[in-house]
């Protein structure tokens, strides 16, 4: 029953991603005080995604390593019901939405930091937490996809749940007019 590496950094990178997300709530911001709070930024949501995912990981690992040897049926089918959530996660949610996010956000960084990440945002996240949102996404879900064989979903379901996911977060945004209304306000 000894740890694999591979299982000792999933619990690494998770710890990794709470320690980011508590620090990130922490903040006091302006933003995280109006309709939707943090919810609103994509950035944030990969972060959830991303902590859930390997959550998940963790716990995969940890059933894994329990119900190893045991011979129950029952057991091994959750197990396997658990890994298949694992799959499709990064697939679907934890993979496409990390990259996304990564290279979008140091795309428009290198073209125009004002666009997407404003110097008056440095006197509220300091470098290693804008780094800890914006950069190790993408090592660690690489990390992940080489050190664990992962079974992917059809072509077409991976799709429409993607697809699901991109259109309620655009619904999510157009939902939130007071902020769009002040924006506005304030360039009159």
């Amino acid at each position: 029953m000894a740890l694999v590496p591979c299982q000792v950094l999933r619990v690494a990178i998770l710890l990794s991603y709470c320690s980011i997300l508590c620090n990130y709530k922490a903040i006091e911001m302006p933003s995280h005080q109006t309709y939707g709070g943090s919810w609103k930024f994509l950035t944030f949501i990969d972060l959830v995604i991303q902590a859930v995912f390997f959550g998940i990981c963790v716990l995969t690992d940890l059933s894994s390593l329990l119900t190893r040897g045991s011979g129950n049926q029952e057991q091994e089918r959750q197990l396997k019901k658990l890994i298949s959530l694992r799959d499709w996660m990064l697939a679907v949610l934890a993979f496409p939405v990390g990259v996304f996010v990564v290279a979008v956000f140091w795309i428009i960084y290198a073209y125009d930091r004002e666009m997407i990440y404003p110097k008056l945002l440095d006197n509220f996240i300091p470098g290693w937490l804008n780094h800890g949102m914006h950069t190790t996404v993408l090592p660690f879900i690489l990390i992940e996809m080489r050190t664990s064989h992962h079974a992917y979903p059809s072509r077409n379901s991976g799709l429409a749940a993607i697809c699901t996911f991109s259109v309620g977060y655009i619904l999510w945004e157009r939902t939130q007019p007071q902020e769009r209304i002040l924006a506005q306000l304030m360039t009159q």
